[in-house]
């Protein structure tokens, strides 16, 4: 496929998650129950809002300002990559242990789909098409766990004195530390085990 195929696929990608992101905003404001400046900081404690901003940064440099300094970033192999493990544990987090937990009805189902199904999917077709061909190093993955590392951190810190987890596996005021260390140890080898299968895949399809 082409560079304007891989465009294309990008431009689609970034407003889908744009309007996910924007509508899902919109939508936590309409239904607070926390003041504004409060509620906004739990949106983005949220790693699914996080990792579709980064999606959406992603896709929209590369569409926009592919020669830029961030365009030349985003560019790598390694952040494409890194990027696709993030998008695709989002989506599998949640339709394996979160999606049954809630029954979301109208607007907020389909910005829930968007999030979780939608962008997750259409990234995953654009890594395959476009970037699983090209091999990484096996040690590649070591700086892509930097980031749900220090999100785990921040999630903790920040709950112990606001009382607030974004996910039921973080609680640390029903699970305690224990359990919540062990959840977030298992997260961590879904990362590890998705960041290893994709490089794996670029090996082999590049044979």
């Amino acid at each position: 496929m082409n560079n304007s195929s891989s465009k294309l696929t990008l431009g689609l990608i970034a407003i889908v998650a744009w309007l996910a992101i924007i509508v899902q905003f919109v939508l936590m404001i309409e239904a607070r129950v926390s003041p504004i400046l409060e509620t906004s900081i739990r949106f983005f404690s949220f790693f699914t809002i996080l990792t579709n901003l980064l999606v959406a940064l992603y896709s929209t440099v590369l569409t926009i300002q592919p020669s830029s300094s961030w365009g030349r970033f985003f560019s790598r192999l390694s952040v494409g990559t890194a990027t696709t493990v993030y998008i695709v544990v989002v989506g599998l987090i949640y339709n394996t242990i979160l999606r049954f937990q809630w029954q979301p009805q109208g607007m907020q189902r389909v910005v829930d789909e968007l999030l979780h199904a939608i962008v997750p999917t259409l990234f995953l077709i654009y890594w395959f098409a476009f970037l699983s061909k090209k091999p990484l190093p096996w040690n590649s993955f070591f700086p892509w766990l930097i980031y749900p590392f220090f999100y785990c951190l921040y999630i903790l810190i920040r709950g112990s004195f606001s009382g607030f987890y974004p996910y039921p596996f973080m609680d640390v005021s029903k699970l305690g530390y224990q359990q919540v260390v062990i959840n977030s140890l298992g997260v961590t080898t879904v990362f590890l085990g998705f960041s290893l299968l994709f490089i794996f895949i670029g090996k082999i399809r590049k044979q």
